[in-house]
């Protein structure tokens, strides 16, 4: 079992930058997949940006060169450094963990995960 806690959220100014937090639990934390997801009111989840055990990062074309995706395996940390923020990136924020160590997973698909956090508030006002 995996806990997932993200946090970080909150309200801010269009062109303002944010940095998500999500800490995991459970000893084998480098061999996760980590995602991070958001989701709009009436709208299905949406794909941000995932990190690979091995440190390789993807991203989704509308956040691809403002936001950064990072991981701390020391600290069993997921990061989202959200730069250059846009009204369009309003949303909750989850973070995702797939902890089966696969070399390869549908990283962009909510259903290749299987722990989620409970999310976090984005608001960027215009």
């Amino acid at each position: 079992q995996v806990q997932l806690v993200d946090s970080g959220g909150g309200l801010v100014q269009a062109g303002a930058s944010l940095r998500l937090s999500c800490a995991a639990s459970g000893r084998t934390f480098s061999s996760y997949w980590m995602g991070w997801f958001r989701q709009d009111p009436g709208k299905e989840r949406e794909f941000v940006a995932a990190i690979r055990w091995s440190g390789s990062t993807y991203y989704a074309d509308s956040v691809k060169g403002r936001f950064t995706i990072s991981r701390d395996n020391a600290k069993n940390m997921v990061y989202l450094q959200m730069n250059s923020l846009k009204p369009e990136d309003t949303a909750v924020y989850y973070c995702a963990a797939n902890n089966l160590g696969y070399s390869y997973i549908n990283y962009d698909r909510p259903t290749a995960y299987d722990y989620w956090g409970q999310g976090t508030q984005v608001t960027v006002s215009s």
